[in-house]
């Protein structure tokens, strides 16, 4: 095979489409197994005190968890594959319903964590590239390695005293009730229905409420890309195009925007599948501080009920998420750098 086929952007993103099959196969094994082996009766966890031992059994009968493990594992793969994940324990209620009710929360949380922390992260890494051993690149060095290591909910408990009180900003829930009844549940997303509705109060509403939950968030992952990019700057910078670049007469800070910044984003779109898992789990910490009704909130509920039924779903959708999110960042990478196809 010539050089030029196996590096074909069709082909890789084949390669890359048929290697998430197996990777979801064992994410969804891993649930299987480590929510079955964990102790305790789920049903009676989640039921023991209102239904009665003959009540409990015809609820374990109906969820199927007296059937053998292989059966189960089987029924689980073939649910999960007709799109299918279960019903919740504690409400019977389809987790697709939950999905529905509190994932456009979590999606909203999720993205505007990520714009945060693209919008901070990548500009404070090309100073302190750009600057290198600068009392401006330890400063941002140092902001960076706080930001990543200090605990979440640290982080929103002091931005809820600092910056939320002082400027009178919301710390709870996602909109006021009166947007909540007022905005017609088009998407199931508050943030794009209340765009939708064109009402500006409503807007400004649920953006002040995202804004503390999202900076907290996103400071999370802040350090990383500025990591990311100082380091990939100056690798840049000293490349021999750079140089050259220079000896013809090009200024330094020219250099480094309109040709070091954009080899040093190849990383940055490589990590960000990484780092959207890590947005996930940060999310569910950043709800339950700032009482946000996500997914994250509801996963704490179902695993303090331990209602294995709905926390399999959610954590299947979390799952497949990350994966699917991974498979779409390895094929912009590859547009943005043909290199990776080979």
């Amino acid at each position: 095979m010539t050089r030029s086929a196996s590096g074909s952007l069709p082909q890789y993103v084949l390669q890359r489409v048929l290697l998430v099959i197996p990777m979801i196969w064992v994410i969804l094994t891993l649930v299987f197994v480590v929510l079955r082996v964990a102790p305790g009766d789920p049903v009676s966890a989640a039921l023991g005190g209102r239904l009665n031992a003959e009540a409990l059994e015809q609820r374990r009968e109906a969820l199927g968890l007296n059937e053998p493990l292989i059966h189960q594992y089987w029924d689980y793969l073939s649910s999960v594959f007709r799109l299918d994940f279960g019903t919740t324990f504690s409400d019977n209620q389809p987790v697709l319903h939950v999905i529905r009710d509190n994932g456009g929360a979590t999606l909203s949380l999720t993205l505007a964590s990520f714009v945060v922390a693209l919008v901070v992260g990548i500009p404070l890494g090309m100073v302190a590239g750009r600057y290198r051993d600068s009392v401006g690149d330890v400063v941002i060095r140092l902001f960076g390695i706080l930001s990543y290591a200090a605990p979440i909910f640290f982080i929103g408990f002091l931005l809820q005293v600092y910056v939320a009180q002082p400027l009178g900003l919301p710390t709870s829930g996602m909109a006021s009730p009166i947007t909540v009844f007022t905005v017609q549940p088009v998407t199931h997303i508050l943030l794009i229905d209340v765009f939708l509705s064109g009402d500006a109060t409503a807007i400004g509403d649920v953006l002040e409420h995202l804004l503390l939950p999202a900076l907290t968030l996103g400071l999370l992952i802040c350090g990383v890309f500025i990591r990311l990019v100082r380091v990939n700057i100056l690798q840049t910078t000293q490349a021999d195009y750079v140089e050259a670049a220079e000896a013809r007469g090009i200024s330094r800070g020219r250099v480094t925007r309109k040709h070091a910044f954009r080899n040093a984003l190849v990383p940055v779109i490589t990590v960000i599948g990484l780092q959207f898992a890590l947005l996930l789990g940060g999310a569910v910490l950043t709800e339950s501080t700032f009482n946000w009704p996500g997914l994250g909130q509801k996963l704490v509920e179902y695993i303090n009920d331990r209602d294995y039924g709905a926390v399999q779903g959610i954590i299947t959708i979390f799952a497949v998420a990350v994966v699917l999110i991974s498979l779409l960042v390895d094929i912009v990478n590859a547009l943005v750098d043909p290199r990776v196809r080979y």
